[in-house]
């Protein structure tokens, strides 16, 4: 029987379970490295060897064997298909990762995007025999123009980063084509982190902004920071702490008197989309994540897209291309005034992510997406409320898409939060988003996104009340040895981090060793 009285589920492996002769637990396969499932010397192909021919290689022969494992196309198929049972995904269950946005990516998206003409398209195609692409393409810009108010926009950037390098060069082009050098970006404490690092890299000098007690931006400090030698300010709204910035007009009225910008994270748009205009905010460029607001499989480092809005002051730095349709169709223009900061990317964007977001769009509609906001705060606030009894809410009041906890109730316990959260994979649950914002100690970030029923946020919930009981009830031992129940247990994380062993070596038999 489990913890709430019900019969386990068939497959549970308990810590008595015999010990197998192959490591194995049922179907709880072990699955070691493909080069230890392969040997050099074998393969699974037999080519016959090449007759005649002339050598084309002029001497660049190989002169050692390439070391790749030989495999059949069973081990090849069985190898990665126990990998992927072992792997978490939001297809598995709730994702809760706070600034993520894991939310579920409905099939239809993909299926759009498999279609011919889309999934195969390739830039260098004459502008003829892709009028459709280009046509997607300029809906897309419409939807987001209409979507923040805003009436420029660049869909080329790659990604959230490359989005926010986008804004700032914009930025930096204004600056510059009015004769104004100025040195300093204003970065909020709950910005997102690669803020910073964008402003650095366009030559800034960041200059933070602390929080207030209610973890928004203190409105007197930014404004005592305020003079012409600021470029910018970069907020995140909704901010990291899961909180709207109450102060955001004033915030923008005060920026813009002072000459600077205001560039916004838009990585939190899927709290406020359809629901309110960025544009009207006096916001004057933000990057909007594609694969996030509006649905893409992502995390591992891609796919993602980070079309950029402007506003009109911004507009006409806007790097190319543009699609501009007309009477012979549309066209991709390269057309650049001298002030534009030119191309940010080789090509045209993420063909992919482009058809994904603008199916997302179509399929829910103007009514859906301002849904979408709605029942991504109220799950948000669901989860804040039914949790800040027995974990600490780090801010009062509700929040927006994301609650923020922290590990003030964990005091005198013995159990961190990494304790706590490693506690939570053996429930079932990847773990929410530990120790960010940095704004608050031992940081605990929940984002259920709209997409997930009541029933999984109670279950999620109960084990959340669970483990929370268990650590006040001192039972150390469970959360020391988390998780007990995943393929890897507990790992040394920041020697894995700082000393990541990338190649494989053949192990040294233990004779040879002594």
């Amino acid at each position: 029987m489990n913890r709430q009285g019900r019969p386990s589920a068939p497959g549970t492996v308990s810590d008595q379970a015999p010990k197998t002769f192959t490591g194995h637990q049922g179907l709880r396969l072990v699955e070691p490295l493909i080069f230890e499932v392969g040997a050099p010397d074998q393969t699974g192909v037999d080519l016959p060897k090449p007759k005649g021919g002339v050598n084309r290689l002029g001497g660049l022969e190989r002169a050692a064997p390439v070391d790749l494992p030989g495999l059949s196309e069973p081990q090849v198929v069985r190898h990665f298909t126990r990998l992927s049972r072992k792997n978490y995904g939001i297809d598995m269950g709730f994702f809760p990762l706070g600034s993520c946005t894991m939310k579920h990516n409905p099939r239809l998206n993909e299926k759009v995007a498999g279609l011919a003409g889309f999934a195969d398209v390739h830039p260098l195609q004459p502008e003829s025999t892709v009028q459709g692409a280009l046509a997607l393409m300029d809906q897309l810009a419409h939807w987001l123009i209409t979507l923040t108010g805003m009436p420029g926009i660049a869909l080329s950037p790659k990604a959230g980063a490359h989005g926010e390098l986008c804004g700032l060069m914009t930025i930096r082009a204004a600056l510059e084509a009015r004769g104004d050098a100025r040195a300093r970006v204003l970065v909020p404490d709950s910005a997102h982190g690669t803020n910073p690092a964008t402003a650095a890299l366009c030559g800034y000098v960041v200059d933070p902004i602390p929080a207030d007690e209610r973890g928004r931006v203190d409105l007197d400090a930014m404004t005592a920071k305020l003079d012409s030698d600021v470029a910018a300010i970069m907020l995140t709204n909704p901010n990291t702490c899961g909180l709207f910035e109450t102060d955001i007009v004033e915030i923008a009225r005060r920026v813009h008197e002072a000459g600077a910008f205001f560039y916004c994270d838009g990585a939190n748009f899927n709290a406020i989309v359809g629901k309110v205009r960025p544009g009207d905010l006096g916001v004057d460029a933000m990057h909007i994540n594609l694969h996030k607001t509006f649905s893409t499989p992502h995390g591992g480092g891609g796919p993602g897209s980070g079309p950029v809005v402007f506003s009109e002051a911004l507009a006409p730095f806007v790097p190319p291309p543009w699609v501009v349709g007309g009477e012979g169709g549309f066209t991709l223009s390269e057309t650049t005034g001298p002030e534009s900061v030119g191309r940010m990317t080789a090509f045209h964007g993420q063909m992919g992510m482009f058809v994904r977001a603008l199916t997302y769009m179509l399929s829910h509609g103007a009514d859906g997406l301002k849904q979408v906001a709605e029942d991504a705060v109220l799950n948000a606030n669901y989860v804040l409320e039914t949790l800040k009894d027995v974990i600490t809410a780090s801010f009062e009041g509700p929040c927006m898409h994301e609650a923020l906890f922290d590990d003030r109730f964990l005091k005198d316990t013995g159990v961190s939060t990494l304790d706590f959260a490693k506690a939570l994979i053996d429930e079932g649950f990847h773990p929410m988003t530990m120790y960010f914002p940095l704004v608050v100690h031992g940081a605990m970030l929940i984002e259920p996104t709209e997409t997930e029923s009541k029933a999984s946020l109670d279950e999620f919930i109960g084990a959340m009340r669970a483990l929370a009981q268990a650590a006040r009830d001192g039972d150390t031992d469970r959360f020391e040895n988390a998780p007990v129940f995943a393929p890897v247990h507990r790992l040394d994380e920041t020697q894995a981090a700082r000393k990541p062993i990338l190649t494989y070596q053949e192990p040294v038999p233990a004779e040879a060793a002594e």
